[in-house]
């Protein structure tokens, strides 16, 4: 079981922002910017190619709704999606507010969090995802 299913199964902690059966979303702990959340499926795939047709529908009709949520709890001009990384070996789609490009510059330094900055942030965008 790789590190995001464990994340996902409860095994390791996470700040969670939205969840259903197949798929399950959370705060990345190395943010560029408040509001950067991670996107995956439960199921363990290592590219998000490698997903069926179906699947990879349904997940993106999920990461959708999980960007609207942040968009309202972090009023942005829009919410990037990037499918980037090589250290996980399980698909990922990362969910960035963006004010301009360089909010998704990923060569930035990352911001340094409170665990209560984390857990107000992943407690607004899973309000605004429950409505």
């Amino acid at each position: 079981m790789d590190i995001f299913s464990k994340i996902a199964a409860g095994e390791i902690p996470s700040y969670k922002c939205a969840e259903n059966e197949e798929f399950y979303a959370f705060l990345d702990i190395n943010p560029l910017v408040k509001g950067h959340t991670l996107v995956i499926p439960r199921r363990e795939v290592d590219y998000i190619f490698d997903m069926e047709d179906d699947e990879i529908a349904r997940y993106q009709v999920f990461a959708k709704r999980v960007a609207l949520a942040i968009k309202k709890a972090f009023p942005c001009k829009k919410v990037a999606q990037v499918v980037l990384g090589l250290e996980v070996p399980h698909a990922h789609i990362h969910l960035i507010p963006m004010q301009s490009e360089q909010d998704v510059d990923f060569r930035r330094e990352k911001l340094k969090l409170s665990e209560e900055e984390f857990k107000e942030i992943a407690s607004k965008i899973f309000e605004e995802f429950s409505k």
